[in-house]
């Protein structure tokens, strides 16, 4: 598996996770409080904050419905999807005011393009990568058009099936664009543990070879630590100031100190994972001294006396003779008068 590079950073095996948090339009459509959600990720410590990026009029249908989870998440049935989004849209010059916020804030940001308009527009912005959205995986034409402004792709796969991954890879690498990240996804929101199969995400890196990560809808943290553990290398994962705000997304979304304690899970992780080579740490070997035990005599012997295992026995500490070398030991004489309890030398 190859590496790849968004802006200075490495992704792929052995280098840390790259963590972004989800902004998406969280925001309400409002610019400050999407600075504030800027804020929040760079408190967080995390590599990149990402927004969405659309035209309404070019994404969806004027009497197209909403999902039933936005329904429910907004309290608003009779609404349109393209009113909930119309009221979510933020301007490209809005967005040019995020960029330069999160260059001062020192956070790299990223944005989904949800049309062609936005891609181009963000393309302009000179983004570090682009991200494709899970419902987009089967729009051969913004796959194309994204692919083709020669930056990384992260793509998410909610929705699909192994099929429809390959030959949105296919679209993508027809353009001899191979820079190539796949996050495993489910698009429930929230989504239930038992819908997410996380080996799904090992599926996907077995199958195309590429960098892997998670686009996680879950509650709460537990399964974006996880992903890490089974070798993440990017996790995803919705953020928003107060879970309570009207909107489709915010309650499945993270809030700040959650965010925080996300970031500081995968990097406790990322230092447990280790090099795979089972061997006792610097500290370990110290400890070892103490709690392991040595061949001690069990009573008093005199010189010329056979060790024998009425007058040896083992006891702690760990840095006389160890217990393993017991036969080695058995019918020896001692070279010397020994104390009960003590260590034993030969």
């Amino acid at each position: 598996m190859t590496a790849i590079k968004i802006g200075r950073r490495r992704i792929g095996e052995n280098h840390p996770a790259f963590i972004i948090a989800e902004a998406g339009v969280n925001h309400n459509g409002d610019t400050s409080l999407a600075r504030k959600l800027v804020d929040d990720a760079v408190a967080a410590g995390v590599d990149a904050v990402k927004f969405q990026t659309f035209v309404t009029e070019e994404i969806v249908t004027r009497t197209a419905q909403k999902a039933d989870y936005q329904k429910k998440n907004t309290g608003s049935s009779g609404e349109s999807q393209f009113e909930m989004l119309k009221k979510l849209e933020l301007s490209f010059g809005a967005f040019r005011e995020l960029k330069r916020y999160c260059a001062f804030r020192g956070i790299m940001f990223l944005s989904t393009p949800f049309d062609r308009r936005s891609a181009d527009f963000l393309d302009d912005l000179k983004i570090s990568a682009f991200k494709i959205a899970s419902g987009e995986l089967t729009n051969r034409s913004l796959l194309r058009h994204v692919a083709l402004k020669r930056k990384p792709i992260i793509l998410s796969t909610g929705m699909s099936t192994l099929k429809e991954v390959e030959n949105a890879v296919t679209i993508l690498g027809g353009t001899q664009n191979r820079q190539i990240i796949l996050l495993h996804c489910t698009s429930e929101y929230p989504a239930r543990a038992e819908s997410i199969n996380l080996r799904g995400m090992r599926t996907l890196q077995d199958r195309f070879g590429v960098p892997v990560g998670l686009s996680d809808h879950s509650r709460g943290i537990e399964i974006a630590l996880a992903a890490v553990a089974l070798g993440a290398c990017v996790i995803e994962k919705h953020f928003t100031l107060d879970k309570k705000l009207p909107g489709p997304d915010h309650r499945a979304s993270l809030e700040p100190q959650e965010l925080k304690a996300l970031v500081r899970g995968i990097r406790n992780i990322e230092k447990a994972m280790g090099n795979g080579t089972k061997a006792p740490s610097g500290t370990e070997r110290k400890i070892s001294r103490i709690v392991r035990k040595s061949i001690v005599a069990a009573v008093d012997i005199k010189q010329g006396t056979p060790f024998r295992e009425d007058n040896l026995t083992t006891k702690r500490p760990g840095h006389g003779i160890s217990p393993m070398r017991w036969n080695e030991v058995i019918g020896k004489t001692a070279m010397r008068d020994f104390k009960a309890d003590e260590l034993i030398i030969i």
